[in-house]
């Protein structure tokens, strides 16, 4: 592809959205990215059906793009199919004609992943294709331009499970122009408002405050204490979160964002989620703790500093939510 320009980010749906929105011209930083994708969130999901407890740190897969692209004023078109023959047939047919595609996927069949898993809410852009492989764009941490053979790619767009979608496509196409200035505290005011009210117990700053609670039993009835906080803490900090499970992100949005708009209320956010982040990294080393010797006090603090987290995450959206 001509003039293909790729993304270079940690998180793996900015990557993929922030490599479509490169080709329509449009270069913003990855927190920017974020942050005008309302990303900011939390869950704590446990499922019978899984080995431990999941705890993400922004909203629902799909919802980022879709923020991203109402608050730019471009038009997203989505599009999936039970079919991988048709699938890949209109994804074919849009990179021929010169449009890069977004796509969703299970990251566990694609061939450059070091340590393949199974997480089928995993974004990659695609740019080109021969006979046997398809050209990618990942995330920094997998290698950013990357390629891995059409027979995984079709796997991988095609599994199912939690948070996958039926060969799911997306593109980006030019709308209305759109004015940071205006747009960056919508977007703020619209993500504070859905943490602010979460429809369930296990999300936003409730879902903190459970997790504080939660935690316990997950310790006493692991079969493999060793591996699970350790795979939760890396989750935290290294799993395309950006570090501090997306707090990190958030908080150099709103330095940004300051910084464009002088704005009293975008410094004082700015300065809590210095301290937020701060806080969830600490709790990404006490898990390691936790992992490395299995001692109940490091899990205690953990759980102290996680009822702290949810104070303070509710207090920063609430002074948010009035910019």
């Amino acid at each position: 592809m001509e003039n293909f320009k790729y993304f270079d980010g940690q998180h793996c749906e900015t990557t993929a959205t922030g490599t479509l929105l490169r080709q329509l011209g449009i270069e913003l930083s990855e927190p920017m990215l974020f942050g005008l994708g309302e990303g900011l969130s939390f869950i704590f999901w446990n499922m019978k059906t899984m080995d431990f407890p999941f705890l993400g740190g922004r909203v629902k897969t799909d919802l980022l793009t879709e923020n991203i692209a109402r608050n730019l004023n471009l038009e997203l078109k989505v599009k999936e199919t039970a079919s991988v023959k048709k699938a890949w047939e209109e994804v074919k047919a849009l990179l021929d004609a010169g449009t890069v595609v977004g796509l969703k996927l299970d990251c566990y069949h694609l061939e450059y992943f070091s340590r393949p898993f199974h997480f089928a809410g995993h974004y990659a852009a695609i740019y080109g294709y021969d006979k046997e492989q398809a050209y990618l764009v990942d995330t920094r941490q997998q290698g950013g331009k990357v390629q891995t053979s059409l027979e995984s790619l079709a796997l991988a767009r095609a599994e199912k499970g939690p948070m996958s979608s039926r060969n799911l496509y997306y593109t980006l196409h030019p709308g209305e122009n759109y004015d940071l200035a205006t747009v960056i505290p919508v977007a703020i005011r619209n993500n504070a408002k859905a943490y602010l009210n979460p429809p369930i117990q296990n999300i936003a700053y409730k879902g903190i405050l459970k997790t504080a609670t939660a935690i316990r039993d997950w310790f006493n009835t692991s079969k493999n204490v060793e591996g699970e906080f350790a795979a939760a803490a890396n989750i935290m900090e290294r799993a395309g979160t950006g570090g501090a499970l997306f707090r990190n992100l958030y908080r150099d949005f709103l330095q940004e964002s300051y910084a464009l708009l002088r704005r009293d209320v975008l410094k004082a956010g700015y300065e809590d989620f210095v301290a937020i982040a701060a806080l969830w990294t600490n709790v990404a080393d006490l898990f390691m703790k936790v992992s490395a010797t299995g001692d109940r006090l490091y899990l205690e603090e953990a759980s102290a500093i996680l009822k702290d987290l949810s104070a303070k995450e509710k207090q920063a959206m609430e002074r948010l939510a009035g910019i």
